[in-house]
């Protein structure tokens, strides 16, 4: 994992544009370089080093001319030494390496080869393609300045002063001047009418294993984020499971308020359970709101759910780099994938939930995965997320939704993976933890949390100031005095209008209340549906 910049065009200050990536030191403390190719463009990269520790430096160059940069980790890297690049002579060990290889073999047409999470630019000369991993696990962004110079970074921070104009580099897509942005992922998934599958319960827990195997490739040591719920402890327990041979014992790590905090007392079972070496790491409200600022300079979003989730993962992967751990494992995606928010349970329709399932995976580059990867990589620290895996997509998406739907509020979690996992004679969860009511993370730190933060905030902001929210923010007005507080800030950091279209909301359907609390919903066993409402603007 790193920060990458790359620019193409010439004219640039060296000097500037090593300042320009330093502004993403954070994402890569190990250690930094830049290269100006012939042609006078940029690639430059701040690197956190988990494979190849000793020659993996990037930029990387390619068998002559082509140099890349690149963000992510590529789990098909041997394979495709050992086959399709059986020819090529390699410099590293690198997984990343294989990138830029691919490019010489086969041009831009090579993006469907890699398993893995990635955002990449390679340079050849003057030609050039920049690419994003199917849902957008690794952040992307690209510009063009005033003189036409195109750039590409992994933080908005590192652009958004130079370009006139700026976006999110879309997911799934390459880009060459002279393709434009091709879309090379077309799974089957992303349409809903192929939703026909009975549920294969094996094939479910094949594919999630291996997708658990192949993110266990690390030369450093690694943990779980262990939040107590469904998908963070499952992923954990198959962790256990494929690293029990080798005698290591995996780290665990939780985080709440205090001990009573609904995750803290569910993960510690989990951890008992399944074996883990378990840390549980405490925050303050008082702490968490005098990193706001801070922290959405790292995260890029007004958004209010992501802020709130955010601030807790913030402080988990400061207490998680200082025990000298460099990559977890994490949860992100089940919820999506099979309709586990509780508002899931509204859905008018199984066509209605089928489509919510795929736009929400769609989206998660917006919200859970941009928190995932910028909360944590703040402190250098790696999340990998094996639900996110293209296999597993494919099996799990395309079940028909009448097998999803929940049946009854018990069957309100995600029960295709209690089927596929709860067998009698190897269970891999207790059985109070397979049928917890989901907690989404902002609330399972502790309730008081999101009430006090939403208090504070609310006092931040009058009544005047709160009139002027459509004047002053007429693109994505905030609609409540914390979601303007927050855009505030954001403001601060990106005034840029390019920077504001960049976010998209995290909004729950089918219920009155729109906070994005689980405890707006009904169906909360303490639900307080009343949460933000009072200051919503009709």
């Amino acid at each position: 994992m790193c920060g990458i910049l790359a620019i193409i065009g010439k004219g640039k200050d060296k000097a500037l544009v090593q300042q320009l990536s330093k502004r993403m030191s954070h994402r890569g403390p190990d250690e930094s370089d830049i290269h100006i190719t012939d042609k006078g463009h940029f690639l430059a990269h701040e690197r956190l080093s988990i494979v190849d520790l000793n020659t993996g430096k990037q930029p990387i160059q390619g068998t002559s001319s082509a140099w890349m940069v690149h963000n992510g980790e590529i789990y098909n890297h041997k394979h495709l030494r050992a086959t399709t690049l059986v020819t090529h002579s390699f410099r590293t060990t690198s997984d990343s390496e294989v990138i830029v290889h691919l490019y010489e073999e086969f041009g831009y047409d090579f993006c469907n080869m890699l398993d893995g999470i990635f955002a990449f630019v390679v340079i050849d000369g003057d030609d050039f393609i920049a690419a994003r991993d199917p849902l957008g696990v690794k952040p992307l962004y690209y510009g063009i300045d005033e003189r036409g110079r195109m750039y590409f970074a992994s933080e908005m921070k590192a652009i958004a002063d130079q370009c006139a104009t700026f976006s999110a580099f879309p997911p799934g897509h390459f880009y060459t001047e002279k393709t434009g942005f091709v879309k090379y992922y077309h799974p089957k998934w992303e349409d809903q009418s192929k939703a026909i599958e009975e549920v294969d319960y094996q094939a479910i827990r094949a594919t999630l294993t291996k997708a658990v195997e192949k993110r266990l490739m690390a030369d450093v040591p690694f943990g779980v984020l262990l939040s107590g719920g469904l998908d963070s402890s499952l992923i954990s327990s198959i962790a256990c499971r494929l690293t029990e041979s080798s005698g290591q014992k995996i780290h665990s790590f939780s985080i709440g308020l205090d001990e009573t905090a609904p995750d803290l007392l569910a993960a510690r079972k989990v951890a008992e359970f399944i074996g883990t070496e378990h840390h549980e790491v405490f925050f303050t409200v008082e702490q968490g709101i005098a990193i706001l600022k801070k922290l959405i300079w790292h995260l890029e979003t007004y958004d209010v759910t992501s802020i709130r989730a955010s601030t807790p993962m913030y402080f988990l992967s400061k207490a998680i780099t200082d025990r000298g751990i460099k990559m977890v494992l994490s949860g992100e995606g089940a919820d999506e994938i099979f309709g586990g928010y509780l508002y899931f349970r509204n859905a008018p329709s199984a066509q209605e939930f089928q489509r919510e399932t795929i736009d929400r995976v769609q989206k998660l580059f917006t919200a859970d995965l941009l928190r995932a990867d910028k909360s944590t990589m703040a402190h250098g620290l790696e999340a990998r997320v094996p639900f996110l895996d293209k296999a597993f997509l494919e099996v799990a998406m395309n079940i028909k939704p009448e097998e999803k739907q929940p049946k009854t509020y018990e069957g309100i979690e995600k029960y295709i993976l209690r089927k596929a996992f709860d067998t009698p004679e190897q269970p891999y969860l207790p059985e109070e933890v397979l049928w917890r009511q989901k907690e989404q993370f902002s609330d399972g730190v502790g309730y008081n949390w999101i009430d006090t933060l939403i208090a504070y905030c609310t006092g931040q902001v009058s009544d005047e100031e709160f009139a002027q929210a459509e004047i002053k923010y007429p693109y994505n007005t905030p609609t409540t005095k914390e979601a303007f507080f927050y855009r505030s800030i954001f403001h601060e950091f990106y005034p840029q209008q390019s920077a504001a279209q960049t976010v998209r909301k995290w909004i729950p359907k089918w219920q009155e209340n729109q906070d994005p609390s689980g405890r707006a919903n009904a169906a909360h066993v303490e639900a307080d549906t009343s949460i933000a409402q009072e200051n919503v603007r009709v």
